[in-house]
């Protein structure tokens, strides 16, 4: 038998009902008649429900306008966008301008949450004008391709989901469906990529179905997209998510349970449970809050990495240790948050000069020294040392401080940090808007980690 009875279990829920295909088949219709009809663009719809390889319950539906290759681009972009808003309106609905490579629209229609995608009709992916031109042929390959293969790519997504590490959105940084596919379809099966991730992979792993790779990548796992020999589909795979992921199929082969496949619940954190965690802790909390900026969560989530990252290490060369810190993005406002081993520091600073023999630099740095230190130059294990008063004694004056703006911080939260933040520490670190970020940040698991009591309790 191909499937265990935990897998056949799990199957009878996630495959799309009857009912459910014939619903979205008909919206789908609906969309591609109002596409065709504008006789300038024809419709196809893309995506996981193009190539029948959706989990039941998905209401994601992806269709893409193509245009024939000598529009303009500008063409492609007001025309595109125009129809989009056109179709949208015909039924009712709302239409939000989103941006990737170029704009497109997004809407919910009859309970589906809508992408509707302008790109050029190309007949090779060797000359696509935009990246979005991929998608078709991504969706013509798999549907090829897959064939047998699509109930081990449902169980694959929902592992993944399961796992916490589905999504190629900055904010996950997981695996993308056409990824989840492309690598069920290398290993030939669901069972046989988990087997392959707990066993055999680590950084560096390159898969190339088609063996036509033109360039080097550098992330941890390379999977060269068949249609484009020179794309990473696993570009956006962080090496923590790809551990995850290796740690749960390991945990599911040594006792499958179908907890492996349940959906966690989001959690959240009270104020009195966050508060008792700071007891238990002891440590010192800092976070920086300011005004969401008005951009997608693709071009935000990276600048608040870099930020985050730039905060820390400017309190760490100020001499405060930092044990964790991490970033997240709220509809109304951004958190930088940052777990410190100590808050407040002595008024003084030690600093080691050069030894005496290395002469230049020894008078180099007792000249430069000589008049601004509260104790020194002076000469220790044939060295020269000084004493210099510290400017930020305490983490919460330097996070105030013009420092911050001078941390390398992402063009967009600059601009918004310097029209207005807040520093609170402790228990005003609190809000509602982040109960959820807070409760990872302190209760953070690795995906087996999490569930490991469940599945030994079963």
């Amino acid at each position: 038998m191909k499937y265990s009875d935990i897998e056949n279990s799990i199957l009878q829920k996630i495959r799309p009902k009857q009912e459910e295909r014939e619903r979205v088949e008909s919206v789908a219709l609906e969309l591609l008649a109002e596409v065709d009809r504008s006789e300038y663009a024809t419709g196809m719809v893309v995506g996981s429900i193009a190539r029948d390889t959706w989990v039941s319950g998905d209401r994601d539906l992806d269709v893409f306008m193509l245009f024939d290759p000598s529009v303009t681009r500008e063409d492609l972009e007001k025309k595109g966008l125009s129809l989009a808003k056109e179709i949208t309106e015909k039924f009712g609905a709302v239409p939000v301008e989103k941006y990737a490579e170029h704009p497109y629209i997004n809407t919910n229609i009859k309970g589906f949450d809508i992408d509707l995608v302008p790109c050029y009709s190309i007949r090779s992916a060797a000359n696509i004008l935009s990246a979005v031109d991929r998608t078709p042929f991504h969706t013509r390959y798999i549907k090829e391709k897959v064939t047998g293969l699509t109930d081990d790519i449902l169980l694959a997504k929902r592992f993944a989901k399961s796992c916490g590490v589905y999504g190629s959105d900055h904010m996950t940084e997981g695996f993308a469906g056409y990824l989840c596919e492309l690598l069920v379809y290398h290993y030939g099966g669901f069972k046989e990529l988990i087997r392959a991730a707990a066993s055999e992979w680590k950084p560096g792993l390159i898969i190339d179905i088609e063996e036509h790779r033109t360039k080097d990548f550098d992330e941890p796992l390379t999977v060269v997209d068949p249609v484009d020999p020179g794309r990473n589909v696993a570009a956006s795979l962080s090496a923590s998510k790809m551990a995850e992921f290796s740690e749960y199929s390991r945990g599911y082969l040594e006792k499958p349970s179908e907890i492996f496949f349940e959906l966690r619940e989001k959690k959240y954190l009270t104020k009195e449970e966050y508060k008792e965690i700071l007891a238990e802790r002891g440590t010192y909390i800092y976070s920086v809050v300011f005004k969401t900026p008005n951009a997608i969560p693709d071009i935000i989530v990276p600048q608040l990495r870099k930020s985050v990252s730039g905060i820390e290490e400017m309190l760490e060369r100020n001499g405060f240790a930092v044990n964790r810190y991490s970033e997240f993005m709220g509809e109304e406002n951004c958190i930088l948050l940052f777990e410190l081993l100590n808050d407040n520091l002595p008024g003084i600073i030690k600093r080691e000069g050069p030894p005496l023999w290395n002469r230049a630099n020894a008078e180099k740095f007792f000249h430069k020294h000589l008049d601004s230190t509260s104790s020194g130059p002076y000469i220790e294990n044939a060295r020269y040392y000084v004493e210099i008063e510290r400017k930020y004694r305490n983490a919460g004056e330097i996070l105030n401080s013009p420092e911050v703006l001078q941390s390398g911080l992402g063009k967009h939260v600059r601009r918004s940090i310097n029209n207005g933040y807040d520093v609170f520490s402790g228990d005003a670190c609190y809000s509602d808007e982040f109960s959820g970020f807070l409760h990872d940040f302190f209760r953070k698991y690795s995906p087996f980690a999490e569930i490991y009591t469940d599945v030994n309790s079963r």
